[in-house]
């Protein structure tokens, strides 16, 4: 039987920043979507919107730190949307704090969520999808999941592990031959209400660190890496450079951002009423949306992203034109007969 045209996907943390932008890029494009956050007011905001969008829609309010929550999620959406073509992890939630303040159950949550709600969804998904062998998980990652920064210990160190489990799981699936796949993607500084709604510990407003790109932008990075079945993409130079730049020269990057990290990531504004408690054991009310305050600051391209969405044909030019060089080459350096 030949493989059915993927028509169902799941998000997590659907309901403002990079979840809300990937909803609605693939309702744009006509798939069916399962909305999944705790966020009740985002929820029906999102689903709202994309139903008058014209898309089709099932809105769950779950917390995916609940491994059987994640579960029962996904048996709604199958039963009201069809079988689950394509699983996003994007939900997540921090401090912004030095580590040696973060009390353990702040730990412990930003970690549940962040961290174990991806082991949980994907562990949702793939009891789906190796069942019918086919299907793709995508991981919403960081350039941080391979360099921690000051002031984000418990991002990065969920960020990090999101890393080593999925990279397990990948062995796992190639070694049974499945045609399940899972990628990550790994994002720059993108303008969400993160830095609004995450709890802080600072009496100035968190910011990302610039170059700032635009959540529709990080929407685009996780539809390359669902549509191409990447193993991995990059969204924009910071996270080429911070990760190639960390393997390179770890202690350089370290003395780095010691000396410039901390302050670089808080803005001269004075923090958000929400950051006090942020939403890291319960929602904010209202509807955040996708995009932060940040907006004008933000870059909506990225010449690397294109470039890595049109490799293919990139490089096929590029051979094209080093045969061409080559053969010209060869003609005024080789002796020829006379």
């Amino acid at each position: 039987m030949p493989a059915r045209k993927p028509e169902v996907v799941v998000v997590t943390g659907a309901t403002s920043g990079v979840g809300r932008a990937v909803a609605r890029l693939f309702a744009a494009e006509g798939w069916r979507v399962g909305l999944l956050a705790r966020h009740d007011d985002g929820l029906e905001a999102t689903a709202q919107e994309l139903r008058e969008a014209g898309a089709a829609v099932m809105a769950v309010s779950t917390d995916v730190a609940d491994a059987d929550a994640v579960e029962e999620a996904a048996r709604q959406v199958e039963e009201v949307l069809g079988p689950i073509d394509v699983w996003i992890n994007n939900a997540m939630t921090t401090v912004f704090s030095f580590a040696v303040d973060i009390e353990p159950d702040e730990f412990r949550r930003a970690t549940e969520v962040t961290y174990l709600g991806t082991v949980w969804g994907t562990q949702t998904a793939l009891r789906r999808m190796l069942a019918r062998n086919q299907g793709t998980i995508i991981q919403v990652g960081s350039a941080l999941a391979y360099r921690g920064i000051p002031l984000q210990s418990a991002y990065c160190g969920a960020k990090h592990a999101m890393i080593g489990y999925t990279d397990s799981v990948r062995s796992e699936l190639l070694h049974s031959g499945s045609n399940v796949h899972i990628g990550m993607v790994q994002l720059s500084a993108v303008n969400t209400p993160q830095f609004s709604h995450c709890r802080s510990r600072f009496d100035r407003h968190p910011q990302p660190v610039p170059p700032i790109y635009t959540p529709e932008l990080a929407a685009k990075s996780v539809h390359l890496a669902v549509t191409q079945r990447r193993r991995e993409v990059y969204l924009g130079f910071p996270a080429y450079k911070t990760i190639i730049g960390n393997k390179i020269a770890p202690g350089i990057v370290d003395r780095y951002l010691g000396a410039f990290g901390v302050d670089g990531q808080l803005s001269e504004l004075p923090p958000d009423p929400a950051n006090a408690e942020g939403n890291l054991f319960e929602p904010i009310p209202g509807d955040r949306g996708a995009e932060g305050i940040f907006g004008d600051r933000t870059r909506g391209s990225s010449p690397l992203l294109w470039a890595s969405r049109h490799r293919r044909p990139l490089l096929t030019l590029g051979a094209t034109l080093l045969g061409a060089i080559g053969s010209v080459v060869s003609r005024r350096v080789l002796p020829t007969d006379n």
